[in-house]
């Protein structure tokens, strides 16, 4: 036998279960690299939000504590001697360098501890939770206002476009976007409170009773829902005239389907992809608004805790709540990004 045919004997070549062997092999080593590519872009964002959270929490830290006054005068009064403030400040931490102090107030964060109030000597994380109670339905129904209004008049304004009903839709939406959230809340009040007595005009009675505690939530989450609903009105029906100039769906047309059916099957999801980003980015707009519509209408959610912690210089508890509604702003932003990605196919394993 030549020694090319013993190079072709059967003892040679690789037996079945070592082909299956080696394609099976290369076929995991595709599937890890193809994982790895897809979960590249959600670790650059989660970096990129840790790195946002850093700098949020030394801004929030330096900017407090370089506005006068010290809140152990502020517990003590007027009258305390210099010496017990100075044993109180001790007593508080608040005498350690600036470094040690951000260093123990961020160690706390992390492990989940946000600390006892400087004046009620409260935990602040339950202080937090009591008041997430009522902003955190504030948010929702306000959201789902907005969403109810916005996406109707948007549609409407966007299929009778030219028209003189999309002009007073247009018009709408914008009056609904040049009225702040605290006036539309004051309107409300005087309407629907004083003139017609139909709902309280400020406090909450607490989730015991359930039907009251809605009605004190009806007029708040209106203030910020209708304006919130004007401003997502002007973006669907931008999203949805877009769509309808698209070559795509002017082909769909044109083979027999009424404009209904041809956003329907077509339209409405590459609609959806840049809205997604206005509800994502509008929900983050909408806590830091409830923040301000709460004082309006006393309700005790986290801007009445805010500003009661800012009138006392409860330095600990402003400083929770600030890096609670940036963690709160970068996640929604993240999520929306991840949602943007899955509704874009186009956009999966992109940076």
């Amino acid at each position: 036998m030549s020694a090319d045919e013993s190079q072709l004997s059967p003892h040679h070549l690789p037996s079945g279960g070592a082909v299956r062997g080696q394609r099976g092999s290369r076929t995991l080593g595709t599937s890890l690299r193809r994982a790895g590519l897809a979960l590249l872009p959600l670790l650059r964002r989660l970096a990129t939000m840790v790195v946002a959270l850093f700098g949020a929490s030394v801004l929030v830290f330096v900017v407090l504590n370089v506005l006068p006054g010290s809140p152990a005068e502020v517990i003590l009064g007027t009258q305390a001697t210099p010496r017990a403030v100075q044993q109180l400040t001790a007593q508080l931490g608040l005498n350690k360098p600036l470094i040690n102090q951000y260093l123990d107030w961020m160690g706390n964060l992390v492990r989940g501890n946000f600390g006892v109030s400087y004046i009620s000597h409260q935990s602040i994380g339950s202080q937090i939770g009591q008041a997430l109670t009522v902003t955190g339905p504030l948010v929702l129904f306000a959201l789902l206002i907005g969403l109810l209004i916005g996406l109707p008049l948007g549609l409407a304004g966007a299929l009778r476009n030219g028209r003189v009903s999309g002009s007073l839709i247009g018009a709408m939406s914008q009056v609904g976007m040049a009225v702040p959230s605290v006036v539309a809340g004051l309107l409300l009040i005087v309407v629907l409170t004083v003139k017609l007595h139909i709902f309280p005009t400020s406090g909450f009675p607490g989730w015991s009773d359930p039907w009251q505690a809605l009605r004190a939530l009806v007029l708040p989450s209106f203030s910020l829902g209708v304006v919130e609903g004007a401003i997502m009105s002007r973006y669907v029906r931008a999203s949805i005239l877009e769509q309808l100039r698209s070559d795509y769906l002017r082909t769909a047309r044109s083979k027999g389907l009424r404009v209904g059916q041809a956003l329907r099957r077509h339209g409405f999801r590459n609609a959806a992809i840049p809205l997604v980003t206005v509800v994502g980015l509008e929900l983050a707009s909408l806590v830091v608004g409830a923040i301000v519509v709460e004082n309006v209408f006393s309700l005790p959610g986290l801007g009445l805790l805010l500003l009661d912690s800012v009138n006392n210089r409860d330095l600990i508890t402003v400083q929770d709540i600030a890096m609670l509604v940036a963690t709160t702003v970068l996640v929604l932003n993240l999520l929306v990004d991840l949602s943007y990605r899955l509704l874009d196919p186009r956009l999966k394993g992109t940076a």
